[in-house]
């Protein structure tokens, strides 16, 4: 599948099948041709991705062949085991979590999934979670603490769910109770944004001594669809919504707001998952390797620390 702006990329592609059936059909040498080709898709990828808008980020991290949360879950880990359940209400299936091992390290792992079929995204309510969502993650998070364990999110979420039954069952302070909560633990706690960073959504399971965002995601206190709405009445605007957000991975970093940006497969994670399994199993074990020469108070302070200094206050 082709985005609107990788049309270019598809006609290419299209013309490097065509010749090569035809070559193989009629025992054609065309080595020279293809080669040239090949080389030209090449370029014309690197000018296209080199040069993305913000709302052409937006769009790569909503590809419907990009990995989602399970899907990483099984690229990294060794072994895997799910844990259900907020031991209140239910278990939301939109939030999922449970101990894996990656690099011989366990960890608990945690992360919004959307789900790809349609009954599938009704089972994972597009990756928007509930309260007992919320609570779940905090759960398996002091799991996590009483036996040691680091902490990795891997956040995907379009925001946490808006029903009348979720703001009903608490969504407000569920979320509340994991910020402050997540301030608090002793274990290191890694976060990275592996598609859509929406709103408190994230934030619910995003508070780490490392927060990471790959390369093609984005990181906001709404999405660009919905501030469009709000301002405009219409989402028509929602391209301009997207640049004046100031959404995107770079602009994360250069605001202070997350810690390090992880490089993509050129066109995205979707072009070739085993590279970016492999890539963020090196970052994971380096970024714990180097939290675990602090000790917990230490960890705790800094992460208080980087949150407190984040945004600017004027006073009259």
């Amino acid at each position: 599948m082709y985005l609107d702006f990788e049309k270019p990329i598809a006609d290419l592609e299209q013309n490097l099948a065509e010749m090569k059936q035809v070559a193989s059909e009629s025992e054609i040498d065309a080595t020279s041709a293809v080669k040239e080709l090949e080389a030209k898709i090449k370029a014309v990828k690197k000018d296209i991705y080199g040069n993305l808008t913000r709302w052409q980020r937006v769009q790569l991290s909503r590809h419907p062949e990009r990995p989602y949360t399970l899907d990483y879950i099984a690229g990294i880990t060794d072994t895997f085991v799910e844990l259900h359940g907020d031991r209140c209400v239910k278990d939301d299936q939109a939030m999922v979590g449970g101990f894996g091992e990656i690099n011989g390290e366990s960890f608990m792992i945690i992360g919004q999934q959307k789900g790809r079929k349609t009954k599938e995204r009704q089972v994972r309510n597009f990756g928007m979670a509930n309260p007992d969502g919320y609570r779940k993650a905090l759960r398996l998070m002091k799991l996590a603490e009483k036996f040691n364990k680091p902490i990795l999110t891997l956040i995907d979420t379009p925001g946490a769910y808006p029903g009348l039954e979720a703001e009903e069952r608490g969504q407000g302070e569920a979320i509340a109770r994991n910020l402050k909560e997540m301030f608090a633990l002793k274990v290191p706690v890694i976060c990275i944004i592996i598609g859509e960073g929406a709103s408190g959504g994230a934030l619910g399971i995003a508070i780490g001594d490392k927060v990471m965002m790959l390369e093609n995601t984005w990181y906001s206190v709404i999405s660009p669809e919905s501030c469009s709405s709000i301002l405009f009445r219409s989402w028509d605007y929602k391209e301009q919504a997207a640049e004046a957000l100031r959404l995107t991975a770079e602009d994360m970093l250069k605001n202070k707001l997350i810690d390090d940006i992880i490089k993509e497969p050129l066109g995205g994670a979707h072009q070739d998952p085993e590279w970016m399994y492999a890539k963020m199993k090196k970052v994971i074990i380096e970024t714990l390797n180097k939290l675990n020469q602090l000790s917990p108070a230490e960890r705790i302070s800094q992460r208080i620390d980087k949150f407190s200094a984040m945004g600017v206050v004027e006073e009259n």
